[in-house]
């Protein structure tokens, strides 16, 4: 392997791995998102 095609492997492999743990930090420390409640949701319902 010549030394051009070296380093665009190393390169190529830092990058990926660059991205890849930023999209799991980001899946780590993004907080969840509120779902709605159904038991909340029908409390105002009046039953016959």
């Amino acid at each position: 392997m010549n030394t051009s095609a070296l380093i665009m492997m190393l390169v190529t492999e830092v990058i990926v791995t660059f991205i890849t743990a930023y999209f799991f930090y980001k899946v780590l420390t993004t907080p969840p998102k509120p779902e709605p409640d159904s038991f909340t949701e029908n409390d105002e319902e009046i039953r016959n």
